[in-house]
């Protein structure tokens, strides 16, 4: 078998810093803690037959079963939905890893990847409504209640992230090149302002699913001390909440900024 790599050399070409300092193209996570797990597992993958493009597949696997987890009642589904969360971001740091060094990279990466990251946020979403309505208190007219708000909550997540992603889509139709991170800024000094205060506060991370789970996993414990299910309605409904009032902020700071131009 191959020799593993030697870890310097593997993150040079692996984790280029220019990807990293990218504030849309790098998970908080990831520059956090997850980034310096992923090249060990990295370091072993490249010296298997495994493809880039399965491996990103496993991800999307781990992030619809986080979703999916949420069925099963009380702590151990939503430990079992966190930890899966986390395997989904292990994989989408791992694949494109793999990629780089092996030169394998393709737009079917691409687009699965991108493809994934919709899913498993809109599953985790969808889930937490089904836990929402665990209890089944207000019959099945409240049960469809709270369902119906982890969909609705799960479409704006997907908005959100469409709305980002048509950015590159339009720019590509007019034949211009990827908008860097000064793109983003607002040019009205009043959505400027808007943007840095939300920025500030960090509530519009509640809305990734890697966030999502952690929170989740926060009121599953509440819930399991007080017997109910109250404090994650209370999350879920904070989450659709905050969810719908930065679906149109996030157009108008689009529409405002100089990534269309």
């Amino acid at each position: 078998m191959v020799a593993a790599p030697v870890l310097e050399e593997l993150r040079e070409v692996c984790q280029p810093q220019a990807k990293l300092a990218s504030r849309n193209g790098e998970h908080w996570a990831g520059r956090l803690y997850m980034r310096r797990v992923s090249l060990r597992f990295t370091r072993q993958l490249v010296r298997t037959r495994v493809t880039p493009d399965q491996l990103t597949w496993t991800m999307v696997v781990c992030g619809v079963l986080s979703g999916a987890a949420l069925l099963i009642p009380g702590l151990t589904g939503a430990v079992l939905a966190a930890l899966l969360m986390q395997l989904f971001l292990l994989f989408d740091c791992v694949d494109g890893e793999v990629a780089r060094w092996k030169g394998q990279n393709s737009a079917t990466g691409i687009y699965v990847d991108r493809l994934g990251a919709y899913l498993a946020d809109a599953a985790l979403m969808i889930g937490f409504g089904f836990r929402a309505a665990e209890s089944g208190l207000g019959g099945w007219a409240g049960f469809n209640g709270w369902v119906s708000l982890g969909l609705a909550t799960a479409l704006g997540v997907v908005l959100l992230k469409a709305s980002t992603d048509l950015v590159d889509v339009a720019r590509a139709r007019r034949g211009l090149a990827v908008a860097d991170d000064e793109a983003t800024a607002p040019r009205s000094q009043g959505v400027a302002s808007l943007r840095r205060l939300a920025a500030a506060f960090k509530i519009h991370r509640v809305t990734n699913g890697i966030e999502a789970s952690l929170v989740l996993l926060a009121v599953a414990a509440l819930d399991a001390a007080t017997g109910g299910v109250g404090p994650t309605r209370w999350a879920l409904a904070a989450i659709a909440a905050i969810t719908w009032l930065m679906v149109p902020a996030h157009l108008l700071s689009i529409l405002s900024s100089s990534r269309l131009r």
